[in-house]
């Protein structure tokens, strides 16, 4: 495996209003690396989400099987119906198998070409337009290239290049070109801008364009290879006294963020490694349910465990975005654990007796099992790579 990361995100605006988005955006990854789809169903609603959902769930069943992509879209094209009114697909789609040293397969059925940022500027790229022999109004694009350290692909549905037509200042709607100046102007604000942040720019940039009620489903997302952004995440004391200065020396040792969750954890870092701890007294609320966040030296965050991580590991399976949550401990440690790629958790297994209580919350769940849902949801829901060390 490549020493660089792939990052991959993506964020979906509904057409103004309907509760459905029509537009489908599906990663997974495999052996080798990740394969995304981004699918836009013919009109809005119920029934657009399910085209596109359907298209985007075929496409990434048959590139898991290791059918050859340019395969797996005549396969799509066959399978979905044709509008008998329009002559177009129910769905158009693009679909990207990257591996994780750089390499990119990309397939396109009339969404937006995507746009390959590199050095801050989008660069052409070179397409082969593949024949269908099933429709007459449409066209498969297929390229391939290798991705350079720093680069970006930023795909996008009509939604976004639609978007403001018939504004004065945009008759045709923001189109491919104003897209792509968008993007370059962003990222030389930011250059180290997620793959996350660039599809919400993207996205709301578009709904604004619309008069912040969106004229058809916005969808946006991006891939990007770069360094990868490391976090230790540390909880439990360690099972027998004597192993307190190996967590010690574990964690002094990290290059990376640091994230401690649990008092007692905390208590036996401060001692080992002879730092003050300092609760954030402000944090202390009655309506409050979570404990407050402490500071300490050289970590990024300091806060309760069992509590804080139920309550993080349910927001994660939720999907639950921090934007709206209060600014506490779960949603810190969210924030922190969504800009990660590698997320390393150390693992005390001396037993809590409070925790093994039936009378206590469901939450309340022993620690190992807590943590094994903990990396399943990070690498399942949010493509991070998660591993656990018990000590």
């Amino acid at each position: 495996m490549s020493s660089y990361f792939l990052e991959v995100d993506h964020f979906q605006i509904c057409k103004h209003g309907y509760l459905s988005c029509g537009d489908s955006f599906y990663s997974i990854k495999t052996e080798n690396g990740i394969i995304c789809v981004l699918a836009d169903g013919l009109g809005s609603g119920i029934k657009a989400s399910v085209l596109s959902t359907l298209t985007t769930t075929m496409a990434a069943g048959f590139m898991v099987s290791k059918i050859d992509i340019k395969r797996a879209a005549e396969i799509i094209l066959e399978t979905l119906p044709v509008c008998s009114y329009r002559q177009i697909g129910y769905s158009t789609f693009t679909i990207i198998e990257a591996t994780y040293n750089g390499h990119i397969r990309i397939i396109e059925h009339d969404n937006p070409p995507y746009a390959l940022i590199r050095n801050g500027k989008c660069c052409p790229v070179e397409k082969q337009e593949i024949p269908i022999k099933t429709f007459r109004k449409s066209n498969l694009y297929y390229s391939e290239l290798d991705l350079m350290p720093g680069d970006r692909i930023v795909y996008y549905s009509d939604g976004v290049t639609q978007a403001g037509m018939g504004l004065p200042h945009l008759p045709l709607g923001w189109l491919e070109n104003g897209v792509e100046r968008y993007l370059e102007k962003i990222l030389q604000e930011n250059p180290a801008m997620s793959a996350g942040d660039i599809s919400r720019r993207v996205a709301r940039k578009a709904r604004e364009y619309d008069g912040n009620k969106a004229a058809d489903d916005i969808s946006c997302a991006a891939l990007y290879l770069r360094n990868p952004r490391r976090t230790l995440l540390v909880t439990g004391p360690p099972y027998k006294k004597e192993h307190d200065s190996v967590l010690a020396e574990i964690v002094k040792t990290f290059e990376g963020k640091k994230l401690v969750c649990g008092g007692t954890t905390a208590a036996i870092l401060a001692r080992e490694l002879d730092l003050p701890i300092k609760v954030n007294l402000k944090e202390i609320s009655s309506s409050s349910e979570i404990p407050p966040t402490a500071q300490m030296e050289g970590f990024d965050l300091v806060c309760e465990g069992t509590i804080t991580l139920s309550r993080c590991l349910r927001a994660l399976q939720e999907g639950t975005s921090t934007e709206k949550m209060p600014d506490n401990a779960v949603k810190r440690l969210l924030d922190i654990l969504l800009e990660s790629d590698i997320i390393e958790c150390v693992v005390g297994t001396k037993i809590n007796d409070a925790h093994q209580d039936p009378a206590l919350p469901k939450d309340l769940e022993i620690r190992r099992n807590l943590m094994k849902q903990f990396c399943k949801a990070l690498e399942k829901k949010y493509m991070k790579s998660a591993t656990i060390v018990y000590i």
